[in-house]
């Protein structure tokens, strides 16, 4: 294995806690360094997007539509003409992210139930199913119904046991 040599006689059992605090802490500086590019590359984005635009053949279109000519409104338009255009990804693209989406509701409809019979096909490989949840489920319920499930269950026998129990005191009476 390349490089295997070099790490199997420094191996992480011969370090001292000293010097593993001290890879950590590098490694927590390196990883709030990269948080932080990361952070001022959206910051700087966002800004440059939403910096005015004097663009003389986006500017007027956006300007009557009532839509402040940005860099980031140009792009839009420039993804919708091509989309106008025939350019099908252009229009998969703002189909994506308008929210509205390429597939009709019963193809989502489908996909959710393949990955529904998948999920249990996989549960029953590795032993574990979706029974037993429910299952489960069912018993916590019973071991503390809800008033309604006590009176859906004893609703209709305390009924009949109340009309006997009529019934047993007009005969008494006689």
């Amino acid at each position: 294995m390349a490089g295997y040599d070099n790490i199997k006689d420094k191996g992480f059992d011969h370090r001292s806690t000293e010097e593993l605090r001290e890879i950590q802490s590098r490694g927590g500086r390196a990883s709030g360094a990269s948080r932080r590019r990361r952070a001022a590359f959206r910051e700087n984005l966002n800004f440059i997007l939403t910096t005015g635009v004097n663009n003389p053949e986006w500017t007027p279109v956006l300007q009557a539509l009532g839509i402040e000519s940005t860099l980031e409104s140009a792009i839009h338009m420039a993804m919708i003409k091509e989309a106008l255009a025939g350019n099908v990804k252009a229009y998969e693209a703002i189909a994506k992210y308008s929210g509205q989406g390429t597939g009709t509701d019963a193809d989502l409809e489908e996909q959710r139930i393949r990955t529904d019979r998948a999920k249990r096909a996989r549960d029953q490989e590795v032993g574990d199913t979706d029974g037993q949840d429910e299952n489960i489920q069912a018993f916590l319920r019973a071991m503390n119904p809800t008033q309604e499930d006590v009176d859906s269950l004893y609703g209709e026998e305390q009924k009949e046991e109340g009309s006997d129990a009529e019934e047993e005191e007009s005969a008494g009476e006689i």
